[in-house]
């Protein structure tokens, strides 16, 4: 028996996930020098012998070729400490030139104690502006806030991008005591290595750009002189190191692609403050999320694709969820929400008014250069299914919904109703008595990516409505499982593609 399509490319696909988790493990977990007698094959760590450090940190409009005179000193940490976390708040100085729509840079010198960071041969440097271009956000107001009280929100206004202030950062040093070969050592080391004269490498410092939030900002004013900033200090892996590397790297591309800061800034937000463990977990259930995605499209288009009749499926909730997905869509898009979210919804909605197409059996023919649209006729069954379709009456009436929905805000009723709207095709599937008609590997693979978007909920940004749609539709899910389990399986029954095993007893005689 030929293994199927769908086979294959989970095997290919899962096989990728494991090497890639593989892949991340190598990175983590490096391989120590540990050549005896031929120890000038490895460079060791400069901080394994020399613990009396100190670090001192420093604003400028410089990058590069600074000097004293450039620099403007913030924290001189004395008593610094390599496997010690220290947080402090400055109020920092802010040039004329930078609220001038100009940058500001951060200098951080590790080096030791009692030497001076610009002529000493032992000296680490790292640097990384702290503000950065956006455009200005405008203030809007939300009346509806989880706790009733009017809520003030930010939206991106027209204009050209002007100065912001990053006011939180964090500094790390690597903290770990592993020796590399002087041959094999880790591209996302090697940017940042620097040897000593004695041959051994210096302390690793390392400004981490992906700490660096949209929330955290703050526009720079003309007429401010001075803006808070909070310096968090402390101590990162190897693993961590290559890893936070090889991520803003990608970060970079994905801007160069078009991609947003906003959108960047929520992959930031789950790679930041993780550890191993977490992490790989985080991987793959993106991936799994990833793959369930591409199932369900894909056995759902296959499902709707050699579907020639609507018998046992509700019309009514295939439109209202075409229209619903729509506007959910478009409230994401108005929300600026991350693509991780915006892009699946997007796919959705077009495959959803594909369905409403398959549903009316609409027919596009020209005349000439003119269009024209027509309806399908529809059998006996499907009038059945269309007047117990009907007798779904949801007890709401129009201009209630209306009025509600003004009130508390237009995507929330969106939502809302969005689960009243699922209801049609329970009560269809009751007078039926049968779930056989429903596309059942599709659901089955919505139903695993229902329950992973439990879990994304919490970790993505996304707006409060569409986190709680999540859970709603665990619910209807349930109900579903229960419906398929209530009605026993039966020969005559028609399945996914239309038919039943009946039927394909009947024609097999006249094929031959």
């Amino acid at each position: 028996m030929k293994p199927s399509l769908t086979m294959v490319l989970s095997g290919l696909f899962l096989s990728y996930m494991a090497y890639s988790m593989y892949t991340i493990a190598l990175i983590f977990f490096p391989t120590h020098c540990t050549e005896k007698g031929k120890q000038q094959k490895c460079i060791q760590p400069y901080i394994a012998k020399h613990k009396d450090l100190q670090m001192s940190v420093y604003t400028s409009l410089k990058t590069s070729e600074i000097s004293s005179n450039d620099l403007t000193l913030v924290w001189n940490y004395n008593n610094f400490t390599i496997h010690e976390t220290v947080e402090k708040e400055f109020n920092i100085t802010i040039p004329a030139k930078t609220r001038r729509n100009g940058t500001l840079h951060l200098h951080v010198f590790v080096y030791p104690r009692r030497q001076d960071p610009f002529t000493s041969q032992y000296s680490s440097h790292d640097q990384s502006a702290i503000t950065t271009y956006m455009v200005p956000q405008s203030n809007v107001f939300n009346l509806l806030s989880d706790n009733g009280i009017e809520e003030k929100k930010t939206k991106p206004a027209s204009g050209q991008p002007v100065t912001h202030w990053r006011s939180k950062v964090t500094v790390n040093v690597m903290e770990d005591e592993i020796a590399f070969d002087r041959q094999g050592v880790p591209g996302e080391i090697m940017r940042h290595l620097r040897v000593s004269p004695k041959g051994d490498y210096l302390p690793i410092v390392y400004i981490d750009q992906l700490g660096f939030r949209t929330k955290d900002l703050v526009e720079v004013n003309k007429s401010v002189d001075a803006l808070p900033l909070t310096i968090t200090y402390s101590p990162i892996s190897v693993g961590k190191l290559r890893m936070w590397s090889n991520m803003l790297q990608s970060i970079k591309m994905l801007h160069n692609l078009g991609f947003t800061e906003k959108d960047t800034d929520e992959i930031k937000g789950i790679f930041s403050d993780t550890n191993f463990v977490f992490l790989m977990l985080t991987f793959a259930v993106a991936a799994f999320h990833l793959l369930f995605d591409f199932l369900a499209f894909k056995n759902d288009i296959s499902y709707w694709k050699n579907r020639d009749t609507m018998v046992g499926l509700s019309t009514r909730a295939v439109v209202w969820r075409c229209v619903s997905q729509a506007v959910i869509f478009f409230y994401l898009m108005d929300e600026d929400t991350s693509l991780l979210v915006l892009i699946p919804a997007g796919i959705s909605t077009i495959i959803e008014m594909w369905k409403v197409k398959k549903a009316f059996k609409v027919a596009l023919s020209w005349k000439g250069i003119i269009p024209s649209l027509s309806l399908g006729s529809s059998s006996d069954k499907e009038l059945e299914t269309a007047e117990f379709d009907s007798q779904v009456d949801l007890q709401v009436d129009s201009q209630l919904i209306l009025r509600y929905v003004h009130s508390v805000g237009f995507h929330a009723g969106v939502y809302a109703f969005g689960f009243l709207f699922m209801l049609p095709q329970l009560f269809v599937n009751y007078k039926l008595k049968s779930v056989a008609h429903l596309p059942w590997r599709a659901f089955m693979y919505k139903a695993f990516n229902t329950f992973i978007d439990d879990i994304f909920a919490f970790i993505i940004t996304m707006p409060t409505a569409h986190r709680l749609a999540c859970f709603r539709d665990d619910l209807v899910f349930v109900v579903y499982l229960y419906q398929r389990w209530l009605y026993p399986v039966d020969k005559a029954r028609v399945n996914e593609y239309g038919q039943s095993f009946d039927d394909a007893v009947t024609e097999k005689p006249k094929k031959e």
